[in-house]
């Protein structure tokens, strides 16, 4: 079942993806993944339920996807989560710090640096594999720690783990559920709206918070002539 909602965004439809992509499919997810993972903008892409529908796509399909074992397939999706979170770190090493030393900015600010700071001294590395389930933290989280230079070596190991473990085990997971009919069948004749309610649970707290930050940054502006 695809709404005409869907049709709007089909860069976030498997379906679509595997149709229209054939063998290349694996490369498009790999590159949405790569996308939420280490750019900017990535937090508009909802990663968890694109992977477990590719994965359940690939049962439906004998195990593979455009021809690529579900195996290779899951591995390169995991490699372009490493990829992304390393560009990630870099991105916040190299051009983070002016970024987040400027005036309030909307989502990127610098109290939401703190708060990734003090993320990290709470859980230590394992914040970085823990960020990997959290939408919009996964992006944010990779330029922090790049802001925060948190020690490269140890960052890319728990990024490397923190990618096999949600990059190729959620997409496992979603092929899995192929052998449990119920489920399968309720992701298939759903998938349109898990797909716009994964959206909107990804893009409608970021919005709010990116609001919050600029009340705060303009109300900031008003008193500052006062406090002087």
């Amino acid at each position: 079942m695809h709404s005409v909602a869907l049709a709007l965004i089909p860069w976030l439809d498997p379906q679509y993806i595997l149709d229209h992509f054939g063998a290349v499919a694996v490369l498009v997810v790999c590159a949405i993944i790569f996308a939420e993972t280490g750019l900017l903008i990535g937090f508009i892409f909802p990663g968890d339920s694109l992977l477990v529908i590719t994965g359940l796509f690939a049962f439906d399909r004998g195990g593979a996807i455009g021809g690529i074992p579900i195996w290779v397939a899951a591995l390169m999706i995991g490699a372009a989560a490493f990829l992304g979170g390393e560009l990630g770190y870099y991105i916040g090493k190299k051009a983070g710090p002016p970024i987040f030393e400027r005036k309030e900015s909307g989502l990127f600010s610098k109290e939401n640096v703190d708060r990734t700071n003090a993320f990290f001294h709470r859980f230590g590395p394992l914040a970085v594999i823990l960020a990997r389930f959290v939408p919009v933290v996964r992006t944010f989280l990779p330029i922090a720690a790049g802001v925060g230079r948190m020690n490269y070596k140890k960052y890319s190991l728990y990024n490397a783990i923190g990618a096999v473990i949600w990059g190729v085990g959620v997409t496992f997971l979603g092929y899995f559920l192929g052998y449990i009919p119920f489920v399968a069948d309720l992701v298939r004749n759903y998938i349109d709206l898990i797909l716009i309610a994964a959206v909107l649970v990804t893009v409608v707290p970021m919005a709010l918070t990116y609001i919050r930050n600029a009340r705060k940054a303009k109300k900031a502006e008003q008193e500052q002539p006062t406090a002087e």
